[in-house]
């Protein structure tokens, strides 16, 4: 109903404005330029609904719909490229962010979008060209995320820091990036540093059961078993308790981590099949 009075109002202030321009009645071009305009502004609002409350993949037909009859529209195409990854479908994603970068009026924040679809469709070399494109005064949380990633995946430990502190800088929601950093800094060995940056991204996300599960490897890996002094459920405790006891296992620490597991199943509210499986396994022999 809302839309609807919406549109009504803008069609009436649509003919208003002709007729003033007018001094009267509307001819035939009038008549269809005021409408057209009315048809613009109901296309943007319903391109913003797909973008953003409709289903993946129906936005994803609404768009290619579109596109074939206004092939030449950018703001079209960059519905289709982000519709797309909603929906999971990175590959093509690319391709469609591909199509955007080449188009008049492409920006810089299309190109970091290009780059971050690459990297999801796993073709990092041609995400780090796209991101060397970009200038360097172009500065973005989401632009600095991306090269932090892609140092990561080269190795470039000390760009990967740089970047990934420059991305922390760049937002009011870091946990997810300093759980990545976190992980980054697990696969190279600095179990220290990565267990601080988990419990910092805990601090911004106190219910992320990845930055917990990750912290509790962290401190399993410098052979600290006990859990961290972080917010849990009964059912998370049991959870990381389960992890703590599978890397103490890991590392040599067999009695600890039977002594772990049978503190997860007695933690656990209900029946604990993982960790009844894994402790079952370690009494017959056969873990």
């Amino acid at each position: 109903m809302q839309r609807a009075g919406l549109l009504t109002i803008c069609i009436g202030s649509a003919f208003f404005l002709a007729a003033c321009n007018s001094g009267g009645g509307l001819s035939d071009r009038e008549t269809e330029e005021a409408l057209k305009d009315v048809n613009v502004i109901d296309e943007t609002n319903l391109n913003e609904v797909m973008l953003s409350a409709a289903d993946p993949n129906e936005a994803v037909s609404y768009f290619e719909r579109t596109i074939a009859q206004n092939p030449n529209r950018i703001d079209l195409r960059r519905g289709l490229a982000k519709s797309l990854v909603r929906a999971k479908k990175p590959t093509a994603a690319a391709l469609a962010w591909k199509t955007v970068v080449g188009m008049p009026g492409a920006t810089n924040e299309d190109r970091v979008d290009y780059a971050d679809a690459l990297i999801r469709s796993n073709e990092w070399d041609e995400a780090e060209n796209q991101l060397d494109v970009i200038p360097p005064t172009y500065e973005t949380f989401k632009r600095y995320r991306l090269e932090a990633m892609v140092a990561d995946s080269n190795k470039e430990w000390k760009k990967a820091d740089s970047f990934y502190e420059v991305a922390i800088g760049l937002t009011t929601t870091p946990s997810g990036t300093l759980n990545n950093w976190g992980f980054s800094k697990l696969t190279r060995g600095d179990y220290e540093g990565a267990e601080k940056l988990f419990a910092e991204a805990l601090t911004y996300d106190s219910s992320m059961f990845t930055a917990k599960n990750n912290l509790v490897l962290a401190r399993a890996a410098q052979r600290k078993y006990d859990m961290p002094v972080v917010p849990m459920t009964q059912i998370e405790r049991a959870q990381l308790i389960h992890t703590a006891a599978l890397s103490a296992i890991k590392q040599g620490d067999v009695n600890t981590g039977k002594a772990l597991l049978a503190e997860a199943i007695d933690t656990h509210p209900q029946y604990f099949d993982a960790a009844v499986r894994s402790l079952e396994a370690l009494e017959n022999g056969t873990g």
